[in-house]
């Protein structure tokens, strides 16, 4: 019996395009989704894995969007801070991150505030009303816009301590007492930091999702600390890079019912065993979300007040 569906891709190579060079954390997490979709898609096409690296993924967002095939054999990862940069004007942005037919999320990206155990701040309360110091990289990083958000908007009391070369850098300058805190990846701490885990050496103040992480359920989110719904929306503005996390996406364009297919597949890989085998290997953070519901996030973010972007555009300048 002839299979459209199987037609469509039997024989046939699927290129998925990475925004990022080779070796780098996002290439792994690209490449082991070309390992494995393919066999998940009717006809089971050959997924090749092409680097595109620049302008921090949008160079392989802009040939996506404009240039890429329309009919399911060009796939791409690229940036989870899409849709708040394109919100918020970024100049490298020439395309609609909603117009993507998102196919699915591998894993959020949470990243938390960790404070080392001998700093008198205990709370996220305590730093409204003590001076505290933080680690930072560089002023246009996540780890940076944070705390400096927070200052300006909650009243908080840190003191940014900015110019790390990396999260390695500031953990390690929180450790040596050069600062009391550090924002950083949740699942890094949880893989390669046990010894703060076990021993009681950091305390959570608060993670940056949308709503609190299965293993940290005691953790309050940057949204819950929100007091005006316009807080909220500016909060959730920046939480929701997190939740998008790292995902796979199609051009605008495609046939719905390929989107669909598409989205199956990517589901099904992410229950296979040898899929799940392969990522706790490289020790990956899994966390899946199907397309339908990541394309209703990105839509969410796009659908932002204009009065709560300009105030979110105040806060990076």
């Amino acid at each position: 019996m002839h299979d459209p569906a199987v037609a469509q891709f039997a024989g046939r190579t699927v290129t998925l395009t990475i925004g990022y060079g080779p070796g780098s954390g996002n290439d792994v997490y690209g490449r082991l989704i070309a390992r494995h979709l393919g066999k998940h898609i009717p006809g089971q096409p050959t997924v090749v894995p092409q680097n595109m690296p620049g302008a921090g993924s949008f160079k392989a967002a802009n040939y996506l969007f404009q240039a890429a095939p329309k009919d399911g054999t060009a796939l791409g990862y690229i940036s989870q801070t899409a849709a708040t940069e394109e919100l918020l004007g970024s100049p490298a942005i020439q395309f609609k991150t909603a117009q993507f037919n998102w196919v699915g999320r591998i894993g959020s990206y949470n990243n938390v505030m960790a404070f080392w155990h001998s700093s008198r701040i205990k709370t996220i309360a305590d730093t409204s009303t003590m001076e505290s110091t933080i680690g930072a990289t560089g002023v246009g990083s996540a780890v940076y816009i944070y705390p400096n958000m927070m200052n300006r908007i909650l009243g908080t009391k840190f003191k940014i301590v900015s110019g790390y070369q990396g999260t390695a850098q500031t953990s390690l300058a929180m450790e040596r007492g050069e600062v009391e805190g550090v924002t950083m990846g949740w699942f890094p701490i949880k893989t390669t930091k046990r010894d703060w885990l076990e021993q009681k050496k950091v305390r959570f103040l608060v993670q940056f999702l949308t709503a609190r992480h299965a293993d940290l359920p005691d953790v309050p989110t940057i949204v819950e600390l929100a007091r005006t719904p316009e807080e909220k929306q500016l909060f959730a503005l920046f939480a929701n890079d997190g939740e998008v996390g790292k995902a796979i996406l199609a051009p605008p364009g495609v046939l719905p019912a390929t989107v669909t297919q598409l989205r199956r597949a990517f589901d099904a890989m992410t229950k296979d065993r040898d899929y799940l085998a392969d990522a706790d290997k490289l020790q990956l953070e899994i966390d899946a979300m199907p397309g339908e519901r990541l394309q209703a996030l990105i839509e969410s973010v796009m659908a932002t007040p204009s009065p709560v972007v300009e105030r979110a555009k105040s806060l990076l300048k």
